[in-house]
């Protein structure tokens, strides 16, 4: 016993694990965890673990905040498996460290001692379980999910509806951020009200201010007129940042202060003008881990990441990847109605590849498939091919290797995805060897030297990315 907590020694959840479902309930069951620290600034400090995942950093946006600088802001995770945790690094400067090394995750065993930065912490088990419910309905607006991961986004939405509180939506391009947030303002009781979208990727950083702030006339070289910015034309609704991320430094002080004081000032203005948002903020990024590379401002970090979202990607609920594409082929289908043509249907080849593929661009990627299928198909029926069509040499790469030795195989299937990615990243980065090796997280020397193996010149696949 340690106070008057009983820490054991093995999981106690029902059949060893430490989350599963109840048949017929609409929660799971979760076997509660604690997190200590044993040796550091924060000596004593610990924290409960009551969900699937925790954070620990120094952002006050985590759930165990610790206070030594060597620290990051978003440094690590602690994640429930059905059977055990463990804890995986964010990208952290200083990492994680087990047993005089450092790793990227370990799975944790009772009693295991695991360092973040200069800060000892030690994991137990608790007799002690926590309910985590989800949603009973298998959609959100407009967005479908059979899967507890989707049902669990979705509940948590719903309760966010009733409030005004900033939300903020994490998850992988694809994976139906907008949509969400749209379905999110559509429940609220501003849904009648303005639903606007600004999309902090597509405009150029000197008109992002004007955009979303407004402007008087005269206050630029061709402000012939005033007007009002997004913040103003949402106001009484739901203004969506998309892709927060992306946001100017400089800009991020004056959006702080239109969150915290409901007043903005137009470009060119002296005007306090009131604004009533409800501001919903999207990212692909961990913003943690920008705060950590002074690329985006803690305080604003705090106050966009008051309920935050995260979206799972595709890959990770796959029970509802057919139901997705059976409902974007009934979309179709009745398109095809209208048009006097018969329906199509998938076959059972193209089920099953449904099913295999990565899906790397998400609910995204599997809309276009299918609707690219649908519109060229030869017949009725939609086969692999039509699906997948050369791509399918990739996807079973693995299937006609399986021969080799492992190593050989696994040296084929490195090199065909080193030479692809370092294509693309320089298409991407336009062939800047620096910007790419910043993307890649990789040092610009080390780059280079897998450019010239591969015989890639960055000028000329920056060239065939314009084309």
């Amino acid at each position: 016993m340690d106070g008057d907590v009983e820490i054991l020694k093995e999981p106690s959840v029902e059949g060893g694990r430490t989350v599963f479902i109840p048949p017929g309930k609409n929660y799971k069951v979760l076997q509660a965890g604690r997190l200590m620290v044993v040796k550091g600034k924060d000596l004593g400090k610990e924290l409960e673990i009551s969900k699937e995942r925790v954070t620990i950093g120094r952002s006050r946006a985590c759930d165990l905040v610790l206070s030594d600088p060597t620290v990051s802001h978003l440094h690590a995770e602690v994640v429930t498996l059905e059977y055990g945790r463990l804890v995986r690094d964010l990208g952290s400067r200083n990492g994680i460290w087990f047993a005089g090394h450092r790793v990227g995750e370990l799975h944790l065993q009772p009693g295991s001692r695991f360092q973040v930065g200069a800060e000892t912490l030690r994991f137990d088990p608790l007799r002690r379980e926590h309910r985590l419910p989800f949603s009973a309905r298998d959609r959100f607006g407009a967005a479908l999910g059979r899967s507890i991961s989707m049902r669990e986004v979705f509940l948590t939405l719903e309760k966010a509806a009733r409030s005004d509180a900033p939300v903020l939506l994490v998850g992988d391009s694809g994976t139906g951020k907008e949509l969400l947030a749209s379905a999110l303002h559509n429940y609220s009781l501003r849904a009648k009200r303005p639903f606007l979208v600004f999309d902090c990727a597509a405009v150029v950083p000197q008109l992002m201010e004007a955009n979303l702030f407004g402007y008087e006339k005269g206050s630029f070289t061709g402000a012939l007129e005033s007007r009002p910015g997004l913040f103003e034309q949402a106001s009484g609704g739901s203004l969506v940042l998309d892709e927060i991320a992306e946001l100017g430094l400089e800009l991020q002080p004056k959006l702080l202060r239109v969150i915290e004081q409901k007043t903005l000032r137009r470009l060119g203005g002296r005007k306090e003008i009131e604004v009533d948002v409800r501001l919903i903020a999207t990212t692909k990024s961990e913003l943690g881990r920008l705060v950590d590379e002074g690329r985006f401002r803690e305080d604003l970090y705090f106050r966009l990441n008051v309920i935050e979202v995260r979206i799972p990607p595709l890959k990770d609920r796959r029970e509802d990847i057919i139901p997705l594409a059976e409902h974007f082929l009934q979309n179709y289908n009745e398109v095809r109605k209208r048009l006097g043509l018969p329906p199509v249907v998938f076959s059972p080849r193209a089920l099953e590849q449904l099913k295999r593929h990565d899906w790397p661009g998400n609910v995204r990627e599997l809309r276009n498939r299918i609707e690219r299928a649908a519109a060229l198909v030869q017949g009725d029926v939609i086969d692999m091919d039509d699906l997948f069509g050369g791509d399918m040499k990739e996807d079973q790469l693995l299937e006609s290797e399986r021969i080799l030795p492992y190593k050989q195989a696994k040296q084929k299937v490195l090199e065909k995805f080193e030479k692809k990615y370092l294509t693309r990243l320089l298409q991407a980065c336009g062939g800047n060897l620096s910007r790419a090796s910043e993307r890649a997280g990789l040092v610009r020397h080390h780059l280079r030297q897998l450019c010239r193996k591969y015989g890639i010149l960055p000028s000329e696949v920056a060239g065939k990315g314009r084309e």
